[in-house]
């Protein structure tokens, strides 16, 4: 059998694949999704790690559980980012007073330093992903897909969260 030929240079889609939002969005998400992640490995870290150390310098102090809510990060998978996070000294860990059985996750002040170099790398990719859109639209894309997002967010708890 012959292997079809496979050209160096990419083809554009056909106009109606273009065309189709969904399809926009996913090509475009990974990009970005190549982007942060690119920039974050160079330091060590993955989005993961991000996400939890923002919870907690928005929030504060926080349980297992409630940083996998807040973060979408399953509660199977929570243990072993703070694991990572723990030996990076950025967090830690403690029994909370009012319930011995469960953790209290606290940032540290490494913790708080090696969020503000994420920050940077997390700002540096977005930059890039949005370089041909003018300041106006980036704002206005932000704004859809952020009306999207909340449009389709679950109002039911995923099944790690019955837990």
């Amino acid at each position: 059998m012959r292997r079809a030929f496979m050209s160096t240079t990419p083809e554009p889609a056909p106009a109606r694949l273009r065309t189709i939002p969904s399809r926009l969005l996913a090509g475009a998400s990974i990009v970005a999704d190549r982007l942060v992640n690119e920039r974050l490995a160079a330091e060590g870290a993955r989005k993961w790690h991000f996400a939890v150390l923002v919870a907690l310098a928005e929030s504060g102090a926080a349980s297992q559980a409630d940083l996998s809510r807040s973060t979408g990060i399953y509660r199977s998978d929570m243990v072993a980012v703070l694991n990572e996070l723990a030996n990076g000294a950025y967090i830690r860990r403690e029994p909370d007073p009012a319930d011995r059985r469960r953790n209290v996750i606290t940032l540290t002040p490494a913790g708080r330093r090696h969020l503000e170099r994420l920050d940077t790398l997390i700002t540096d990719a977005q930059r890039e992903l949005l370089a041909p859109l003018t300041p106006r639209q980036q704002d206005e894309l932000t704004h859809l897909l952020t009306v999207l997002t909340e449009h389709h967010r679950p109002q039911h708890p995923r099944p790690d969260d019955a837990r």
